[in-house]
């Protein structure tokens, strides 16, 4: 069976589309400034794509902030055939809490085996890095992780 690849560029045309029908989505907003809020919105709408098994989501560059962030996490947690994940999350300013949070989150998407994760810019440091790390420990599934955590600090992991 051949699935479909469904392209989404503004978040109003995605949450008005036939959720449940989705396999393999790639949505794109960023710089839209969406905020917190379209970031829940946009979660809250994921958590209904329960057939979702591929998701590539682009959201660079707008301001989710740690509470959009961990909610965003929170919901794709819902999307349980979720195998392959790929979020472009830089420049969203949500430091070290967003990012322990989304990783808290994401540990609880059992199926997921594939994940690429852009952290860019979001100043997470050290305890940002650790807590996300501690949290996708928990990935049982997980057989692939790519990481960017582009920082200006140094982040330093005692041995």
């Amino acid at each position: 069976m051949i699935q479909q690849i469904k392209y989404y560029n503004t978040l109003k045309e995605f949450e008005s589309s036939s959720l449940l029908s989705h396999q393999v989505l790639h949505i794109d907003l960023s710089k839209n400034q969406i905020g917190a809020k379209g970031a829940s919105g946009l979660g809250s709408a994921l958590a209904n794509c329960i057939n979702l098994s591929n998701l590539t989501l682009g959201l660079d560059e707008n301001q989710i902030g740690a509470i959009g962030a961990s909610g965003l996490g929170s919901a794709l947690a819902n999307c349980i055939n979720l195998s392959n994940l790929t979020l472009f999350l830089g420049w969203n300013e949500f430091g070290a809490i967003g990012a322990s949070g989304l990783g808290s989150a994401l540990a609880n998407c059992i199926n997921l085996s594939n994940l690429t994760l852009d952290l860019c810019g979001n100043q997470i440091g050290d305890e940002g890095a650790s807590g996300l790390g501690s949290a996708l420990a928990n990935c049982i599934n997980l057989s692939n992780l790519t990481l960017d955590l582009q920082q200006k600090q140094f982040i330093c992991f005692g041995l």
